[in-house]
């Protein structure tokens, strides 16, 4: 095969690959949710399961926080009075805990993935 040949047909299979790319990759789910006076808004939220899930979370204390789940493998320090983005990776059905690591005990929230 000649180089010219060889090179038009890398190219080929570099233009189809690209094209099917974006086709194939999954969009994220995305959540708002916020936090005030220790209490998650809302306290429980979902997300369709085997799907990638962008948590956008606005602070609306004056006082930091820290965005905590063991199950979905994440934790974030949430400034007061600003927003955060928590990537969490697509996740098999179930219910999914996560808390203020600040006030473990009384703010505390799920993620149920169906």
């Amino acid at each position: 095969m000649s180089f010219p040949k060889l090179t038009l047909l890398v190219a080929l299979a570099l233009v189809s690959l690209a094209a099917a790319g974006p086709a194939s990759a999954q969009s994220a789910t995305e959540i708002q949710l916020s936090y005030k006076d220790k209490k998650f808004d809302p306290a429980e939220i979902s997300a369709p399961a085997n799907t990638p899930i962008v948590i956008k979370l606005k602070n609306l204390d004056a006082k930091a926080m820290e965005f905590e789940s063991k199950t979905l493998k994440v934790e974030k320090v949430v400034a007061g009075s600003s927003d955060a983005t928590i990537n969490v990776r697509a996740q098999k059905p179930g219910r999914y805990e996560f808390f203020d690591e600040y006030n473990e005990k009384v703010a505390r929230g799920a993620l149920v993935v169906k």
